[in-house]
């Protein structure tokens, strides 16, 4: 009776139990890890998320350590060529840094001077200008008839306390800028410094995060693009100190005021590319401008002349004998980087491009070809 029972209760479940193909193929298991696999991409994307915070409120500081690190690889080869003479590392760093600071300090005494001077000399002729434009027949006609005069003092008793206090503001905002680009200065000074005393011992750290099989190939070609960048940094100085040579020369001869301290300017300005050139050719003609209409227009036609010289022979020349890009990546390369970080991403361009182009020819073309 059991056995029956057995066999008949067996015979009806099966008899319950529908047939497979009247509800489709089972299909497979849910895997045991498929929550642990979704837990962690949900960790990750998190973590991913507030790296993203992280970069944005630290960016500032990260485009500092960047410039640091930018100008301690372009003169590291100065310094390395110091100790070939028989220096201490320590020593040739200190020297290296002494030479740039006579010359920026030498800049700002050739600069800050003159600013003081002109500064003073406007303000000492404003009642003298005013003296005069008043007296000037054409403003007396054009305060008869637009009433200039009553206007300017109806908007100045217009002013209320709270748009004093909004230019207030707006001047303690421009005066923590200048405190904050003073600040970010003696930061990537004193960083640079850092990176040039410590730079073979950083660099070798950092090649030892990298697997041991692929760590000398990897050397090599970081070795390679540490080269390209000090080049690209010494023949950008060279382009720089080309322009303010040659500045100095025409305007000595032009009869242009403070022409050691405008060559300086214009040097410095040069060494951003694509605008720089531009703006030491605005600031000259500007300068010329007090002299003379002539020479003012003397200053604008050379740095034209000058501007396609530099644009067409003397910056290919140096850059393709010393970091070997091309002119068009060279552009385009200057263009995405001052569209991504501003003058900063622009002077990073050309390095960043170089590096760009030997990882591409090293290490991605012979494995598309061995593909």
């Amino acid at each position: 009776m059991r056995k029956r029972r057995k066999k008949t209760g067996d015979k009806a479940g099966a008899d319950e139990a529908p047939a497979g193909p009247q509800l489709g193929p089972a299909g497979s298991p849910f895997a045991k890890t498929s929550f642990h696999h979704g837990f962690y991409m949900g960790v990750g994307l998190l973590l991913a998320y507030a790296l993203y915070l992280a970069v944005e409120v630290t960016l500032s500081l990260l485009i500092v350590i960047l410039v640091a690190g930018f100008l301690a690889i372009g003169l590291n080869p100065l310094v390395t060529r110091i100790q070939g003479w028989g220096m201490p590392r320590g020593l040739a760093v200190a020297t290296v840094c002494l030479g740039v600071l006579l010359i920026v300090c030498g800049g700002l005494m050739s600069i800050v001077p003159a600013i003081i001077t002109e500064v003073t000399k406007f303000v000492e002729a404003i009642p003298g200008l005013v003296q005069h434009y008043s007296e000037q027949e054409w403003l007396k006609n054009l305060d008869k008839k637009y009433h200039l005069l009553d206007q300017a003092q109806e908007a100045l008793k217009g002013i209320k306390p709270s748009t004093v206090l909004e230019a207030a503001g707006g001047l303690a905002g421009v005066v923590g800028g200048v405190v904050g680009s003073v600040f970010d200065g003696v930061m990537i000074s004193l960083l640079t410094i850092y990176f040039l005393v410590s730079f073979d011992r950083l660099k070798g750290g950092f090649y030892k995060l990298l697997p041991a099989p692929r760590r000398q190939r990897a050397q090599a070609l970081g070795d390679v693009i540490l080269a390209k960048v000090g080049a690209y940094t010494v023949g950008a100085l060279g382009i720089g100190a080309t322009a303010g040579v040659c500045s100095y020369v025409f305007m000595f001869f032009a009869g242009v005021p403070y022409a050691i301290a405008l060559a300086f300017v214009v040097a410095i300005l040069d060494l951003i590319p694509q605008i720089g050139a531009t703006l030491g050719a605005v600031v000259v003609t500007l300068v010329g401008l007090t002299v003379s209409v002539w020479v003012a227009l003397a200053c604008a036609i050379f740095f034209i002349i000058y501007q396609q010289l530099e644009n067409w022979v003397i910056y290919p020349t140096i850059m393709r004998r010393s970091v070997k890009v091309s002119d068009l990546a060279a552009i385009l390369g200057i263009l995405i980087g001052a569209g991504l970080m501003g003058v900063v991403g622009a002077l990073l361009a050309v390095p960043a491009v170089a590096a760009i182009q030997l990882i591409v020819r090293e290490v991605y073309i012979p494995r598309q070809d061995a593909a």
